[in-house]
């Protein structure tokens, strides 16, 4: 017995066996086992409306089938309006808003020319030949003989010929088709007794080459006054680029020879309130309270009394009669930091009348980037400013078809400014350049140079609504005594009378003036709004139910990777670890495997003396309800240990 005693003493304790745990753990991060588990707690738990009753009608596959359409079509509807929102603020609207504001305002730069180009006395040797030439074509087209410079200079048409180029020629239009003329007179009920008039049928124009000769056509005109006036205008411009830059403005430069009388805000003007410049259609130009004024005008009183008053002097007794067919002044109001382009903005006065200009300023702010295709200082814009102000798009588009002239043509044209290592055109330099200027005319005219394309519109515009009004001045009684004063004061000719004069009031009607701004439709902010009440409408919830909705996301997503993670290893990992091992894991009931089963435990039911037998090299796959804690490796150990180890004899 003691023997006995002493063997079951030498076999040691008993090995205790690990402790199966009797409850499921919580552990760290858990997913559900099936996409119906995650449904039902995703029903039961979130902040969005009508999911609940996904879980609660289960029983009545009717009114869940119902729920379950009702809460996808919300859905759709839901993300449709978020698609329209969002479409909305990508599109980049904008609003324009209204200000009214009333203040000192700064008094605008006043352009004033004389239309006279140039006079008789200063270039008279250069435009003699031209001259004559055009009263020798007008006597050949028309018979008008309007001075004795053709006794003078006894040449006919053959001579004018060989000494200039382009010479202005009548064209007959191709007649129409019999039929439709006999049309035309059938329909007429008036009979005409006049003969025909073949006149009618002429076209007047002249003839332009290239370089070689090979590409010409005709300039004409149907009106025989326009048709003229451009000859000699093509002309000029070419009598222009060959004369100095000194006998542009000598002697023309003297503001009383075209201004009487100036005052502004009732206290009258001098030499520091204007600059000169010459304008090579409408002569000698003054511009008041231009950006060299030292100190701008200010207006800090509507009405007439408080702007400016211009007497001018508009005889016409020296102008150039083939080329001005005008007489008075052209006046253009702008910018200080604004070119004067007489011809888009100007408006003529008429000699013995009296202007009145009343003034309204507005301004315009654009949103550029995204918003709207404008420019702050044209500095993205891809064309070189030539005028050395500020950008305007009349600026960028001269500029434009000056380059473009040079480019093509090889010269400049005179009306804008000159680019650097440039000149002007001249047939005796560039025989073909009234060609190439016409053809790129037309081509600009119909935007195939890009022009417009390329200069956008500036974000910032300052514009003055103007109006005028109108009266005889002087008047009937007074006119006497204005007209001595000013033949004693100013040299003026009494026999000219109001055919020589003309007054001009330029002034602000209001000192209010309007502001129109752009400002974005739709802010980020607004959008953020937009998307609230649209989820609030459909599924009455909050930004937090966002992020449940990115958490069942998140759930399916990991779901079907660990489903798809376990039928990979079923099928591609088990088959690997050999029959004994598999033989054994199949031996072993369900039961006998811990809730949270670890990789590194093994069988411990065999406690009896025997052949040891080795453990299963590998185990079933885990179990991914939870990731929750394991047995140690050492602690298996030493149950294994104290499970195979016998007794000494």
């Amino acid at each position: 017995m003691k023997g006995e005693c002493r063997e079951e003493e030498g076999l040691g304790p008993k090995p205790v066996a690990p402790q199966q745990p009797t409850e499921e753990e919580e552990a760290l991060i858990e997913f559900h086992r099936s996409y119906r588990d995650l449904f039902q707690f995703f029903c039961n738990n979130t902040t969005i409306h009508g999911a609940i009753r996904l879980v609660c009608s289960k029983h009545n596959r009717m009114k869940t089938a119902f729920w379950a359409v009702l809460w996808l079509c919300a859905f759709i509807m839901m993300y449709w309006q978020f698609g329209q929102l969002f479409g909305e603020y990508f599109s980049y609207p904008v609003s324009l808003n209204i200000n009214l504001n009333s203040d000192k305002l700064v008094f605008p730069a006043v352009t004033i020319c004389t239309l006279n180009p140039y006079r008789y006395t200063q270039v008279k040797e250069e435009l003699e030949e031209l001259d004559r030439i055009t009263e020798q074509t007008l006597y050949d087209l028309y018979k008008y003989n309007s001075s004795n410079t053709l006794g003078a200079h006894p040449r006919g048409r053959r001579d004018l010929r060989e000494t200039w180029p382009h010479p202005l020629q009548r064209l007959r239009v191709p007649a129409p088709p019999s039929g439709a003329r006999r049309a035309r007179s059938a329909a007429s009920s008036v009979q005409d007794n006049n003969p025909q008039v073949n006149r009618k049928d002429w076209k007047i124009g002249f003839q332009l080459c290239n370089q070689n000769k090979s590409d010409c056509f005709y300039q004409t005109y149907s009106s025989g006054v326009d048709a003229v006036r451009e000859w000699y205008r093509f002309h000029y411009i070419n009598i222009l680029s060959r004369l100095p830059d000194t006998s542009l403005s000598s002697g023309e430069d003297m503001l009383d020879n075209f201004i009487f009388a100036c005052r502004f805000n009732q206290a009258s003007c001098n030499q520091a309130n204007y600059s000169h410049f010459h304008h090579p259609m409408y002569g000698n130009c003054y511009t008041f309270n231009g950006k060299n004024n030292s100190n701008l005008w200010m207006s800090s009183m509507p009405g007439i009394k408080n702007g400016l008053s211009l007497t001018l002097r508009t005889e016409q007794n020296d102008f150039i009669p083939l080329l001005s067919t005008v007489t008075g002044a052209r006046v253009m109001v702008h910018g200080q930091d604004e070119p004067a382009f007489m011809d888009d903005g100007g408006f003529n006065l008429r000699p013995g009348v009296e202007t009145s200009i009343s003034m309204r300023k507005e301004a315009l702010d654009r949103l550029g980037g995204n918003y709207g295709d404008c420019t702050k200082n044209g500095s993205e814009v891809p064309v070189e400013n030539l005028y050395r102000s500020k950008y305007t798009q009349q600026v960028c588009i001269r500029s434009c078809f000056q380059e473009n002239m040079i480019k093509q043509c090889g010269c400049a044209y005179i009306f804008y400014p000159l680019p650097k290592n440039a000149e002007f055109c001249d047939y005796r330099k560039h025989n073909s350049w009234g060609y190439c200027y016409y053809k790129l005319q037309d081509a600009f005219s119909s935007d195939h140079l890009g022009c417009f394309t390329k200069c956008r519109k500036p974000c910032s515009v300052t514009s003055y609504q103007l109006s005028a009004g109108y009266s005889r001045w002087p008047s009937v009684t007074s006119q006497d005594w204005i007209f001595q004063m000013l033949s004693r004061q100013n040299n003026y000719t009494i026999n000219n009378k109001r055919n020589g004069v003309a007054k001009l009031n330029i002034f602000f009607k209001e000192l209010k003036y309007k502001t129109n701004s752009e400002s974005p439709s739709v802010t980020m902010v607004t959008l953020l709004s937009n998307l609230g009440s649209q989820w609030s409408l459909w599924f009455g919830s909050s930004v937090l139910s966002v992020v449940e909705m990115a958490e069942l996301i998140f759930d399916l997503l990991v779901i079907t990777f660990l489903m798809l993670l376990r039928r990979f290893r079923s099928r591609y990992w088990s088959p690997g670890r050999g029959g004994r091992g598999a033989q054994e894991v199949a031996s072993n009931p369900a039961s006998s495997f811990p809730s949270h089963f670890c990789p590194h435990s093994t069988s411990l039911s065999s406690s009896l003396p025997g052949p040891a037998i080795s453990p299963a090299l590998t185990a079933p796959p885990p179990a991914y309800a939870t990731l929750g804690p394991c047995l140690s490796p050492s602690s298996l150990a030493g149950a294994h240990s104290s499970t195979y180890t016998l007794g000494k004899p």
